[in-house]
């Protein structure tokens, strides 16, 4: 289980980066990565962390890394996911900490608002990229206009199309995933061609991939299920008419039998398996969980689409990873050289090849949209990547007892959407009043 903001602070400490680093942990002087000279001819070893989910693609970096130089070596540790966020803020806590780690965007909140990453705005200064950096990721990283993280690698949730389903029922990809309307209609023709054919597909047992893939369909409209600034936030469910809409939509493709039966219990264990079996018209979901499963041949029919909201409008989640370093790591200088390296061009076009998508937008050529075309869409309106920064997305999203998925189950599977939005509402609050407690 991941940890919570309560259990976080508890290992953090109740005050700040000192007290936080406090206990065990010797107090740190605070980096400056914009200092003249900072990074130059940096030498030795480089401690790094990663998510296990994200080992191949960063392992591709480093030995990239390797190969362009000989001062410097990085020693990789993956960490199991469900263990990430506590090791990391164990390791603060006791001042053994890596030089950089690799954590997932979503989790960046946390840590940046503890003031127990370094400050890494002069190194994204640098960059020069403005916009073609992912706002989205970066976003999640800052705190008081200052950057405590840099975009590493995104995992986008996009709409899937399978063009030969849409052109046996005379279907138009672009036309017909616009709005709600749009997917209904083609989740009908589909479903019709042939008693195996379904037209639409979610897991409904997946809290985490169901906020992964639903929540888009609400931020295509410029509103969120949580409102207010981090430290002052509440829910936004009852009475938001896009989420009603939304929720209305997928209960009317679970009545009319427009998605498989398995979507009842699916924990997201068995994801793609419809889609790539070529079963599917339309499936939301990223680029990794299709991609690494499915034919060449089906990858050349598929198209990708960001997801729409109930009357136009188009938004994805921007997931994936950022790179923070901690304060107190022993190799300040080298981590930040690799940093640069990790999301300077030439890497970031490799990224597809460990089936996720780089976070700047000007990879896209006319060379790597024909190799790549599947992540393309994204990248062109990388500013429609959204991803809710507060400090209770865990407990809120990722939790199989949380209010998301109760909400997401009892509105679409039992038709009870308006008393659903109801008790998720009263659950966001006191769970968002909590965490910023």
């Amino acid at each position: 289980m991941e940890l919570t903001r309560r259990q976080l602070l508890a290992l953090l400490g109740a005050g700040g980066a000192t007290a936080a680093l406090g206990g065990c942990a010797t107090p740190t002087t605070a980096v400056d990565v914009g200092a003249p000279g900072f990074g130059e001819g940096a030498r030795g070893t480089v401690e790094m962390w990663c998510r296990s989910d994200t080992v191949n693609g960063v392992q591709t970096v480093v030995d990239a890394f390797h190969a362009a130089q000989d001062r410097v070596r990085v020693r990789l540790t993956p960490i199991q996911n469900g263990q990430y966020v506590t090791k990391v803020a164990t390791a603060i806590r006791g001042g053994r900490v890596p030089d950089v780690i690799d954590i997932d965007d979503i989790y960046s909140t946390m840590f940046a608002f503890r003031d127990v990453f370094t400050d890494l705005t002069p190194l994204v200064e640098d960059l020069a990229l403005g916009d073609a950096l992912s706002p989205g990721h970066l976003a999640l990283a800052t705190k008081d206009g200052r950057h405590y993280g840099v975009p590493f690698l995104g995992d986008f949730s996009v709409l899937f199309c399978n063009t030969e389903l849409f052109d046996r029922a005379g279907l138009d990809v672009d036309e017909h995933t616009a709005s709600f309307d749009g997917i209904l209609e083609a989740a009908r023709a589909i479903s019709a061609l042939d008693g195996d054919t379904y037209g639409w597909s979610y897991p409904g047992n997946s809290s985490g991939a169901l906020g992964f893939t639903v929540q888009p369909h609400v931020w295509a409209t410029g509103t969120d299920l949580i409102a207010g600034d981090v430290g002052d936030q509440r829910g936004n469910v009852a009475g938001n008419d896009a989420l009603r809409r939304t929720l209305d939509l997928e209960r009317t493709l679970w009545q009319e039998q427009l998605v498989p039966p398995g979507c009842f219990a699916d924990d997201a264990s068995r994801w793609s398996a419809d889609y790539v079996a070529g079963r599917l018209g339309m499936f939301p979901a990223g680029y990794g969980i299709v991609a690494p499963n499915a034919s060449p041949e089906l990858l050349e029919r598929s198209r990708v689409v960001l997801l729409p909201g109930p009357d136009g409008g188009r938004a994805f989640f921007d997931g994936g990873d950022n790179l923070c370093m901690p304060q107190g790591g022993k190799n300040p200088e080298a981590a930040a050289e690799l940093i640069r390296f990790a999301v300077a061009l030439e890497q970031q076009t490799r990224m597809p090849d460990g089936f996720y998508s780089p976070v700047r937008s000007d990879v896209v050529t006319p060379e790597f949209e024909a190799e790549h075309p599947l992540v393309v869409p994204t990248l062109r309106s990388l500013d429609a990547g959204y991803a809710p920064t507060t400090l209770a997305y865990n407990l809120i999203y990722n939790q199989q007892d949380g209010p998301w998925l109760r909400m997401f189950r009892r509105a679409v599977f039992d038709g009870e959407v308006d008393t659903a939005m109801d008790e998720a509402q009263t659950t966001y609050d006191r769970i968002l009043r909590q965490a910023q407690a």
